[in-house]
């Protein structure tokens, strides 16, 4: 698996943080003043396996799941 980018750890991060579910407004939340882009980055993550959402691009009321520990 290619390395993840610093964006990307942040969100494994906070996943991990709130036992792996949380709501896209909270994590949109948290990652405001961190990065922007949030929508872009979750969709990397699913493509590589990491996390799962309902749909291509995540919602607001979507619920982001980590699936894959890294």
């Amino acid at each position: 698996m290619s390395e993840l980018s610093h964006e990307e750890k942040f969100i494994v991060e906070k996943l991990k943080e709130k036992e792996g579910k949380i709501n896209y407004k909270e994590l949109q939340a948290l990652c405001e003043n961190q990065f922007e882009g949030l929508r872009l980055i979750l969709k990397k993550l699913k493509e590589k396996g990491i996390v799962e959402y309902e749909g291509m691009i995540p919602g607001f009321s979507a619920e982001i799941e980590l699936v894959k520990e890294v």
